[in-house]
């Protein structure tokens, strides 16, 4: 591929577009890469196909192709390419190093020697864990995601024809984007007073122009679209809304006055959704008429980018309830997991108990920098104190008391950044944690957090949060960017022997994603 492309596309191909989004080429994209010398149109494809291929074979056409830079171009392509890829897997999966170094040895070996090359890369990989647990991850979203365990009997699902949303913030407002691309019908939003659903009004608009602008939609749908989304500051006006989901301020209290409020509004059978990220739904509907049509409805940020949707099932929500979100959820066109109303569900759950015995390691000692590196060899998507800087050290407040200062002192999170983008804690930072004399390696830290995690889902299976183990994995893989040479976190858990040692037994049976320690 470099010696026909260059080394650069090369690397967009084979290392960039997997590790970023995965998605197949078109044919034109193929064509503007290189791939292929001519490409053809229109109903008469075939047979101008045919006609330029005679010519080629013929000798009458031939084709010209861009002179390859095998100097120091093609070193520095694979130099960022390797820089891309530790950014990305932390050196977690050897499958992209392994691509790398064919690339570096195709730059001066012979066609027989390279393909002997990449004979022997595929057979070393083959035989690999990350590619069992990889292709474990790969059934889960393809075969597990479309037909959800504890699923009820789809023909339950009632029909929907109009959706209310409760808020006009910004996860209200995307929600409204992804119902009126979804599922084209009426979308009516409310706030707490005028200027609020404006703004959440002109948001939703203004998306639906750049959906337009980048030719995602023509004029024609982006014209209906607008035309569907309405916004109102009586809740009268959600009295023909089939389905409502509220998205204001995470606090118990407040969901269930919306809630409250709701239903004198809206007909008995229309389903009420919740998209807390955390609190008991049991609660929330407590005091309602008909709790049987409450179910929490748990959507990932970016919504319209993070494929999982939580569908929390409280003790009281009836069959036809569940049925009916999960409709939607495939008319959303997202994953859905049916999980139980437990605190944290699933996703948010594992993460912060994860964060949470890292977190309590800084607290006794360990610098910062060490804690935060630890999981690297995982290869996770980000590291703890990044990720807490992406949502917010009050989101997490109540994790470690430690993150008080931090908070009080008004900073985004822990690191700042040199000039060139490298992270670093500075002194200022350090000084507002009050910490202990017991600092812990790296390998400790890992070990540690990894203990913690087994210990959490096996109390989470015991509480049958969720159907299986497999429903844990796909909830991480879709809702926290866990990465498919894990296998989400229990195939991994099992292949480390953590599994065992924490709760005596594996989380999966031996060969499903992974192979035994030691063969």
């Amino acid at each position: 591929m470099p010696n026909l492309i260059g080394a650069d596309r090369a690397v967009q191909l084979i290392i960039e577009n997997p590790l970023n989004q995965n998605r197949m080429l078109s044919g034109a994209q193929a064509y503007e890469l290189g791939l292929a010398d001519a490409m053809f149109d229109g109903a008469d494809f075939l047979a101008r196909s045919l006609d330029w291929a005679g010519h080629i074979v013929a000798g009458s056409q031939t084709v010209s192709r861009p002179d390859i830079d095998r100097g120091t171009a093609w070193d520095a392509a694979l130099a960022a390419a390797r820089s891309f890829v530790d950014s990305k897997v932390s050196g977690a999966s050897p499958g992209p190093y392994r691509a790398l170094e064919l690339m570096a040895a195709a730059k001066t070996a012979d066609r027989a020697a390279a393909y002997a090359a990449e004979d022997q890369a595929l057979a070393d990989l083959i035989m690999s864990p990350e590619l069992r647990a990889s292709l474990y991850a790969f059934d889960l979203v393809q075969k597990r995601a479309r037909k959800p365990a504890g699923a009820p009997d789809a023909t339950l699902a009632r029909p929907v024809t109009k959706i209310g949303i409760v808020g006009a913030g910004l996860m209200a407002s995307q929600l409204a984007v992804l119902f009126l691309r979804r599922l084209q019908v009426p979308v009516v939003i409310t706030d707490l007073d005028q200027e609020r659903v404006d703004k959440g009004l002109g948001y939703v608009t203004a998306e639906i122009d750049k959906l337009r602008a980048k030719r995602r939609i023509s004029s024609d749908a982006a014209n209906r679209l607008q035309a569907l989304i309405s916004g109102t500051t009586e809740l009268i006006d959600f009295a023909d809304c089939d389905f409502v989901i509220e998205a204001v301020f995470e606090e118990m209290s407040i969901k269930k006055q919306v809630l409250a409020d709701l239903e004198k509004h809206v007909s008995n059978n229309c389903v009420l959704a919740t998209n807390t990220s955390s609190l008991s739904v049991a609660e929330m509907a407590a005091d309602l008429d008909h709790r049987e049509r409450v179910v929490g409805f748990h959507f990932f940020n970016p919504v319209a980018v993070m494929p999982l949707v939580e569908i929390v099932r409280g003790p009281a929500t009836e069959e036809d309830t569940l049925a009916t979100a999960l409709d939607v959820a495939k008319a959303l066109k997202k994953t859905a997991v049916v999980v139980k109303d437990a605190a944290g569900f699933v996703v948010n759950r594992i993460l912060l108990r994860l964060m949470a015995e890292i977190f309590a390691t800084v607290d006794e000692g360990t610098p910062v920098e060490v804690a935060d590196v630890a999981l690297r060899p995982l290869g996770l998507p980000m590291p703890p104190y990044v990720l807490l800087q992406l949502v917010g050290p009050a989101v997490a407040l109540h994790v470690v008391e430690n993150l008080q200062a931090l908070v009080a002192s008004g900073r985004p999170g822990i690191y700042d950044w040199t000039a060139d983008g490298q992270p670093y804690v500075s002194k200022e930072t350090a000084e507002l944690f009050v910490v202990g004399d017991r600092p812990s390696t790296a390998g400790q830290v890992r070990e540690r957090a990894l203990h913690a995690v087994a210990s959490e889902i096996g109390l989470m299976l015991n509480e049958d949060v969720v159907a299986a183990p497999m429903d844990i994995d796909l909830c991480l893989i879709l809702g926290a960017g866990w990465p498919f040479h894990l296998g989400g976190i229990t195939p991994y858990l099992d292949r480390e022997g953590i599994s065992e040692r924490i709760l005596g037994r594996r989380f999966l049976p031996l060969g499903v994603a992974s192979v035994p320690i030691g063969s």
